[in-house]
């Protein structure tokens, strides 16, 4: 069994210790990373090895899969000349969130809590309660009021204990939080444990491999907290340490009009959000409809080093991308259409590509919200 990093805040230093519950930082209450600096395998080393992302055991600071259902390995499928998606809704709890629970609840399953809490707006609460179910710990999610019906029916379906929160996405955060700071509790955050920005890179270690030890010109992610971006900036910078890609894709993030607080930052030229508070405006993309996101600069200053940009999508553009996928065969929910919305004719992304190659992720499967044009926001 491998022996378990430290955490540090980036902000302040602070140093967590492995095997502690602590969920943040606890001087400033930020979000924690991981002091890890993994070298990846070479291509033909992976040849023969398990079709997951436990693969990659060498970049996962858990080394060996303790909770699996078989999560990643997802395919890509050409849309146009020159973007391909990764079929990310082709997880076992039909999300991109798996990649970053079986990390939560494999390293919750080496800490024997008393018991497991998590927050979410309705797939990472999906993840965490299968893993959680497949670790055979207790878990209780906390989600907003409003969460799609399909999500809480599977949440519950996992055995997890539900707790539907008045209010926003924040609100259930800051109700699972209050718990979190009890005695013997692990907090599965998706957004303040770093072992989830772990589990997601593996989102970009798949592409390199399936691209033949190579990576597209351009990676398109959603943001909302950031996990996947995050995760896709770890990956490609441990890929280019150890050689292993010669240069580094553009990250183009994504965020819904309706909520944009990184891309108002980003066009300001902010490296952080400011003091203002945003609205939370109904929006199809409820999945990233995150006014604060607390890793907000570390965002901001991955998407500028690796020369990106942030772009938003409206809502027409989530519903009319949506239809197109689905005339392509393949069934998106709302969320997960906003990249293909932003690098489809016509999106802020496809301006800006100039015939270069791209990856779009569909991060959740249709059947989560059903078609965006049957809902109101």
């Amino acid at each position: 069994m491998s022996v378990l990093p430290d955490c540090y805040c980036p902000v302040d230093g602070t140093r967590v210790p492995s095997g502690a519950l602590d969920w943040c930082c606890p001087a400033c209450r930020g979000p924690l990373d991981l002091d890890y600096s993994p070298t990846p395998a070479p291509l033909k080393s992976l040849a023969g090895r398990v079709n997951s992302l436990w693969r990659y055991a060498e970049c996962l600071p858990l080394g060996e899969a303790e909770c699996t259902l078989g999560e990643g390995r997802t395919p890509v499928v050409r849309l146009t000349e020159k973007v391909s998606a990764k079929l990310d809704f082709l997880m076992p709890t039909l999300s991109f969130k798996d990649r970053g629970a079986v990390m939560l609840a494999a390293l919750a399953g080496r800490l024997r809590p008393e018991r497991v809490v998590a927050d979410s707006s309705g797939n990472a609460g999906a993840a965490v309660a299968a893993y959680c179910a497949r670790a055979q710990l207790p878990c209780t999610v906390f989600v907003p009021e409003g969460t799609s019906a399909k999500k809480l029916e599977q949440i519950g379906a996992h055995g997890a204990r539900l707790e539907v929160v008045a209010g926003d996405r924040e609100a259930a955060a800051v109700a699972a939080r209050a718990v979190a700071d009890e005695s013997g509790v692990f907090y599965a955050s998706h957004v303040h444990n770093p072992y989830f920005l772990h589990g997601t890179k593996t989102y970009v270690h798949e592409l390199w491999e399936d691209l033949g030890g190579r990576l597209p010109d351009v990676l398109v992610v959603p943001v909302g907290n950031g996990t996947l971006l995050l995760g896709a900036a770890l990956a490609v910078a441990e890929l280019h340490t150890a050689g292993l890609i010669d240069r580094r894709p553009a990250l183009h993030a994504v965020q819904a009009a309706a909520v944009a607080p990184l891309a108002a930052a980003w066009q300001a030229g902010a490296d952080d959000l400011g003091d203002d508070v945003v609205a939370v405006v109904p929006t199809f993309a409820e999945g990233i409809a995150i006014p604060r996101p607390p890793r907000a600069r570390q965002i901001l200053r991955a998407v500028r080093e690796s020369g990106g940009a942030f772009h938003t999508v409206s809502e027409d553009q989530i519903r009319h991308a949506q239809l197109d996928l689905a005339s392509r065969g393949l069934y998106v929910e709302s969320t997960g259409v906003a990249c293909w919305a932003a690098t489809r004719e016509g999106g802020s992304v496809a301006a800006v590509l100039n015939g270069r190659a791209a990856v779009v992720p569909l991060c959740g499967a249709g059947a989560k919200t059903g078609l965006a044009v049957s809902r109101s926001v």
